[in-house]
């Protein structure tokens, strides 16, 4: 064995998947700052970094409009990356094994089994299988939905096209669009919404929760959802339900008013799916309240579920906070939810993945604050200090809503967002795996001392 095959081998997990998507991103940033990826004028091999690390984290954020700036070519390599960075790029590693017929090691299997399930499975071909099918027959089927609309308006070959990357870039929920306005021109067509949002909502809910939905019949045999898939729904459900109200109640005499019922209630229950980690939008955010921005940055900073294609802190983590808070009020030392309860392990770890992502959002905001040149042209009426909060939790949040401030960012200030998307996609991965893989059995324990708290 090579030395360079053997240190290869023993790299830890969570070292494989940043080296992999660091490896993807640097590829893709290099093609598109090829003259062949653009459209008038260049783009430079800083911006085509930004927009390949916004694509594979499946954010949206853009510096350059990408129907307008990027060729067929550049928005291929685009809808590539999200198709890869959506779905991870474990998973098509190992699709590929499998299709080569060649071996996946135990490093492989504890990454998808820690990435998509989180309980061993019987069968990972069956599982990586199962999913790349359910992937490209929700995606087909959202773009027949589109093409039903785009293609009478757009012609047949580019409404097609646009059906397609739409449909992947939502199922992904990476938010990247081939219109400058995004979906704003949309924003009347029920059809093009409710297929919009039903995409978000299923790449959000995870790979194991829809699996799951689709067996709870099998065999004749009735199934029960795990507490996992019982907890996404239900926080899911809630938290659509509450951000649709909030939004409606805050803003039906400001940024709604002049719409109709059902195209008011169509956009605020829009604004409250695509937070969580989207990034798709069918209305001016700049006209909505701080209040509303305040709410929308909560949503994108809870964002979407495990083993999903999104981002944020995700919905178990709040759930979990939630049944923490409950059972503590009633004096229950265990934490329950759904007559079951939650190992201190889960708690732990639950608890330090939510501190470490507001300490490296409130870092990267103080650091962002430092960059030069950022505030010429943006608005003012909510404050520069609340676009920079708000753009910094949809670059961790890997949401893609954005304020206006990202094209105005200097080189430091782009590069800081960079880190911040890539962090967000692979960076609460490598502290759950760093957290649940180095358990000491050396580690010293003294005597315990009291103190005040509160």
């Amino acid at each position: 064995m090579t030395p360079l095959r053997k240190r290869r081998q023993d790299l830890a997990p969570g070292t494989v998947i940043i080296l992999s998507y660091s490896l993807a991103i640097l590829l893709g940033g290099i093609l598109l700052a090829l003259p062949i990826a653009h459209r008038g004028e260049a783009v430079s091999f800083l911006d085509g970094l930004f927009t390949a690390t916004s694509a594979m984290c499946v954010t949206g954020l853009a510096v350059v409009d990408t129907g307008s700036r990027f060729s067929l070519f550049g928005q291929t390599v685009i809808l590539l990356l999200i198709q890869i960075g959506g779905l991870g790029i474990t998973t098509f590693s190992v699709y590929l094994f499998f299709y080569l017929r060649l071996g996946v090691g135990m490093r492989g299997r504890w990454i998808i089994n820690e990435t998509l399930h989180h309980t061993p499975v019987d069968s990972l071909r069956d599982l990586i299988r199962s999913i790349m099918r359910l992937t490209l027959a929700i995606e087909g089927i959202g773009a027949l939905l589109l093409a039903w609309v785009l293609v009478p308006r757009e012609g047949w070959w580019q409404g097609c096209y646009s059906a397609i990357f739409h449909s992947v870039s939502a199922f992904c929920n990476a938010g990247f669009g081939l219109y400058p306005d995004s979906l704003i021109g949309y924003r009347s067509d029920p059809l093009v919404n409710a297929t919009v949002i039903v995409l978000i909502i299923l790449g959000g809910i995870g790979f194991l929760v829809m699996r799951e939905i689709l067996a709870l019949r099998h065999a004749g045999q009735a199934r029960r959802l795990t507490l996992h898939s019982k907890l996404v729904l239900v926080t899911s459900a809630v938290l659509i339900v509450l951000g649709t109200a909030v939004i409606a109640a805050l803003e039906y005499d400001n940024a709604l008013r002049g719409m109709g019922f059902w195209e008011g209630f169509g956009t605020a229950l829009f604004q409250a799916v695509s937070p969580r980690t989207a990034g798709f939008n069918t209305i001016d955010l700049n006209l909505f309240a701080p209040a509303t921005i305040l709410c929308i940055m909560a949503l994108m900073f809870i964002g979407a579920s495990p083993g999903s294609c999104g981002g944020g802190i995700k919905t178990t983590s709040l759930a979990v906070f939630y049944a923490i808070l409950s059972s503590r009020l009633r004096g229950n030392p265990h934490t329950n939810v759904f007559r079951r309860s939650l190992g201190n392990e889960v708690i732990t770890k639950t608890l330090a993945l939510t501190l470490l992502a507001g300490l490296l959002v409130g870092i990267a905001i103080f650091f962002l604050l430092l960059t030069p040149g950022a505030g010429a042209g943006l608005r003012v009426n909510q404050g520069l200090l609340f676009d920079y909060f708000f753009e910094a939790i949809s670059a961790f949040a890997t949401v893609g809503l954005s304020l206006g401030l990202t094209p105005h960012l200097g080189v430091s200030g782009k590069l800081i967002i960079i880190l911040l998307m890539f962090v967000g996609r692979v960076g609460l991965l490598t502290v759950a795996f760093t957290i649940a893989g180095r358990t000491r059995s050396d580690a010293v324990e003294y005597g315990e001392e009291n103190i005040m708290i509160g």
